[in-house]
């Protein structure tokens, strides 16, 4: 079932953030919710094989199962996680060494009728069949893990023409292609029926084998003593001696919290609440009303809300209090209609008016007061909307979002309603929605104030709960110093988006659909006809056998059509027709990025990106809605889409500030490299530098090709790049890339040295960690599955390196946006992308912006090699390129 799965849904689609896939662990386990949610059995058991045993069939017959393909390496893992499933969802699991599972459900289904149950088994082995009666029925998949059908004893005769005790009679003549049991050629399923039925069996078939006429009486006596094995090997066990007994599969309930970090880690979002909702949940069942939830007030006037605010500020002790918005959820600039702020004890809600006015003054004044310390979750949402109503934020001492991720930066989300099941157990919700639109009638505007005061109780409840765990992982500095910092720049950013050049991106995408249309027209001349360049069905039919090209990687649909193998490809080729797709390919790829830009400006006419903090395990930040980091870098395509922005109304230009190899610097902070550290320090190319000691030539003698492999492998050493995979990269034998490596580390030991060392400390920390302290646990480093293991390595060696980049850049974003606002200057921070700020600079302050720029990015850590800023201007921001 669990294979099934695993083809029924897409491997590509279902990988966690680890690089494990899931298909079949979903698909697994949303067939099981559905079965039990359908049939409520008041029993339930998974029956595994022992994939590392010789089973008895095995021993009877060598090449039993012998004809399967090999397990895709896709599917690695995935059993393991589909028992940690069960055990979290309380389901038990069996597994006897020498024994199948089906005969587990066989002895299962034997014990379950004689007890008086009515027993259903779940597989797709059709010898279950065998155990079909009065009392068993079989649920066999028809297609994938959705469509499975109950055969009971009328549906097996009518489709095998035998009843259920017979089926294995026949089969045992027909054969089973999926056990590599051959029948007996030219006897099919009506023939064995017709049989079966005459000489009452198969023991009577045989008995009267010579009297059966023809050819397919011959082969049948050519193949008796396979037959007589094939009904030896398809015959269930129903008296095994099973680890548990009927009584300890009653009532599976999940364990809550087993659920959550499991579902965490194998990133299901949707799937825990079908759990919950079909199993319930282990112990004392707790609801959402289980939660105290404080009475709240909705104050009628200014003197009330000046009371409450008092009395709420008062009650606080100190302690901060929770601010929560309702928005009309309007694109980048929402606008709040109604605020919430709660304590442990009591709750204010204040309705704001439909119109264009403003927060009212008592409430306006509390939020803007820095004195008065505030939680909130998703900050910037919080502060654009409220900004909405001409009112800023301040005072904010925690985002809870922000501290979930600090505490557990490996979750895969932060959502306020997932981080109050994870760390509270209750639901975010408890009746009426906290957005939407308003009844108008009293009882409705009641459900929703008292929704949204729940809500703002939830972040004031999880505040309190994650403010030791911060302190516990050493993260509530971040927290203070950087992430909460970074939350209001980055607010300004999105606020303030970047402008836009209608002409410049309007010809930009008429030129691209050109060229696309173009690209397409020159691949349909070079076979003859049209075809479908987006279907990998069709272009595998033109590629491998109109064109009868070298077959690329053999895949589940034929052989793929991916870039990287038609790239491949066309080197081995130089094929017209996969030069002119390649084209097409990537000018309707650009195209499509650059719609979706133009799809993205708004009425300002400008682009107003969201960036989220919690994202990457590692730190960085991630641009969404739309992503500008994907914006190729270097090459020319990107320096066009580059070319559409542009320095909006009232500002002279855009500069464009970035690092140089700030993640080299960094490992040759981390590792003290002497050879490294004297490169940098001396102004050096460090590639040409490092190519000149690996290769044995002076540096003017490096040339291109050899700076390019240096380069490529000493960005590829921190990621855990094999010599394989430097090979595959740099198009070189593996012994060629073993040997680069070997001369790099015989001269730059101490990056060696680093690179061990940190995944051993990983190792005994459980965790690793940046320059300024960020964590990043680890548990698989001690796994003894060796897929997770080295996964878990491959992150050791590259979180300190990556996460350091990220925390630099965003302490720079920090000290560029204070000095500018500091110096009074009209210039602003507008983008970060990757390791580059770009700032719009105002009319005459071209120069101090510069300066500002170019000492915080330099200041912003204090390594053993200097911060090299790299700083250009112009009116675009490819002009700004340097």
């Amino acid at each position: 079932m669990a294979f099934r799965a695993f083809f029924a849904l897409p491997a590509d689609s279902f990988v966690n953030a680890a690089g494990q896939h899931t298909n079949a662990v979903h698909g697994f386990t949303s067939m099981l919710i559905n079965l039990v949610r359908d049939q409520q059995p008041t029993h339930v058991a998974v029956a595994f094989d022992v994939s590392d045993e010789t089973t008895q069939r095995k021993v009877i017959y060598s090449e039993y199962k012998g004809g399967r393909n090999a397990t895709p390496p896709e599917f690695a893992g995935q059993i393991d996680y589909i028992k940690k499933v069960m055990g979290a969802l309380g389901v038990r699991t069996m597994e006897l060494p020498g024994h199948e599972a089906d005969d587990i459900l066989a002895t299962l289904a034997a014990q379950g009728t004689a007890a008086g149950f009515e027993v259903l088994l779940v597989s797709g082995d059709r010898d279950t069949f065998q155990l079909v009666d009065d009392h068993v029925a079989v649920l066999y998949p028809r297609k994938g893990v959705s469509d499975i059908p109950r055969m009971d004893a009328a549906a097996i005769e009518e489709k095998y023409f035998v009843p259920p005790a017979r089926y294995p009679d026949l089969a045992a003549l027909v054969g089973e292609s999926a056990d590599n049991l051959p029948g007996v050629p030219g006897v099919g399923p009506k023939t064995a029926a017709k049989w079966i039925t005459q000489y009452g069996g198969l023991e009577g078939v045989l008995e009267h084998a010579d009297e059966i006429k023809g050819k397919a009486g011959e082969s049948l006596r050519a193949n008796i003593e396979a037959v007589r094995r094939n009904r030896q090997l398809n015959r269930l066990l129903t008296d095994l001696e099973l680890p548990l007994a009927l009584d300890d599969l009653a009532d599976p309930r999940p364990e809550r919290a087993a659920v959550e970090a499991l579902f965490d880690e194998l990133e299901f979002k949707a799937l825990r609440a079908r759990v919950y909702d079909v199993f319930g949940t282990e112990g004392p069942e707790e609801t959402a009303d289980a939660f105290h939830v404080p009475p709240h007030s909705v104050p009628a006037d200014d003197a009330g809300l000046a009371a409450a605010l008092a009395d709420l500020t008062a009650g606080a002790g100190g302690r901060p209090v929770a601010v929560v918005v309702r928005t009309d959820g309007a694109g980048p600039r929402p606008r709040a209609e109604a605020v919430a702020l709660a304590t442990a004890g009591a709750a204010v809600v204040v309705p704001l008016d439909g119109g264009d006015g403003g927060v009212p003054a008592p409430l306006a004044g509390w939020l803007e007061d820095a004195s008065v310390t505030k939680a909130t979750a998703e900050f910037k949402e919080t502060g654009k909307a409220l900004r909405g109503r001409g009112t800023e934020l301040a005072g904010v001492v925690d985002d809870v979002s922000i501290s979930g991720y600090l505490a557990e930066p490996d979750r895969r989300s932060y959502a306020l309603g997932d981080l109050a099941q994870h760390h509270l157990g209750i639901e975010l919700a408890a009746g009426a929605p906290a957005t939407g639109q308003l009844a108008l009638d009293l009882d409705g505007a009641e459900a929703a104030a008292a929704a949204l005061a729940r809500k703002a109780a939830v972040v004031h409840a999880l505040h309190e709960a994650l403010a030791p765990k911060l302190e516990e992982v050493g993260a509530s500095g971040l927290l203070q110093d950087m992430e909460l910092p970074l939350s209001r720049v980055l607010l300004d950013m999105e606020w303030a988006g970047i402008t836009v050049d209608q002409q410049q991106i309007d010809a930009l995408m008429a030129e691209l659909g050109t060229a696309s249309e173009q690209a397409a027209a020159a691949a349909y001349e070079a076979i003859g006809h049209q075809v479908n360049l987006g279907s990998p069905k069709q272009l595998q039919t033109v590629l491998f056998e109109e064109l009868a090209l070298p077959k690329t990687k053999k895949i589940k649909t034929g052989y793929t059509t991916d870039a990287a193998s038609l790239k491949e490809l066309l080197d081995k080729t130089g094929h017209p027709f996969l030069e002119a797709l390649m084209a097409h390919r990537e000018s309707s790829k650009l195209r499509q990025m650059v719609e979706t830009l133009k799809k993205a400006v708004t009425a300002d006419g400008r682009i107003h990106t969201t960036y989220a903090q919690t994202i990457a395990a590692t730190g960085r930040l991630s641009s969404n809605n739309p992503n500008l980091q994907n914006i190729p870098i270097r090459s020319e395509e990107g320096r066009r889409v580059r070319d559409v922005f542009v320095a909006g109304e009232g500002y002279e230009s855009l500069l464009s500030a970035d690092y140089s190899q700030i993640e080299m610097r960094i490992m040759a902070h981390l590792s003290g490299d002497e050879g490294l550290i004297e490169a940098y320090r001396q102004g050096e190319d460090l590639h040409r530098f490092v190519g000149s000691r690996i290769f044995h030539v002076a540096p003017a003698d490096v040339t291109s090709e050899m700076r390019s492999k240096v380069k490529a492998m000493s960005y590829g050493l921190a990621y855990g790049l094999s010599s394989f995979g430097l090979s595959k990269q740099l198009e070189i034998s593996v012994d060629e890339a073993r040997t680069l490596m070997k001369d790099y580390f015989d001269r730059f030991g101490a990056v060696r040295d680093y690179l061990r060392g940190v995944v051993e400390q990983a190792r005994q920390d459980g965790y690793t960690q940046t320059i300024f302290g960020r964590r990043r646990y680890l548990p698989d480093l001690t796994s003894t599955n060796r897929v997770h293991r080295e996964l878990a390595e491959r992150i050791a060696l590259n979180s300190p390196i990556q996460g350091s980049a990220a925390d630099i850049i965003k302490r720079a974003m920090i000290g560029v946006e204070g000095r500018l606002r500091e110096s009074g200057l009209g210039s602003r921070l507008l983008l970060q992308i990757h390791d580059e700020l770009v700032v719009e600079v105002a009319p005459g302050e071209e120069a101090a912006v510069r300066s500002i720029v170019e000492h915080e990015m330099g200041s912003a850590a204090e390594l053993s090699v200097p911060l090299d800023v790299q700083i250009g201007v112009g009116r675009t921001w490819n002009d700004a390129g340097h």
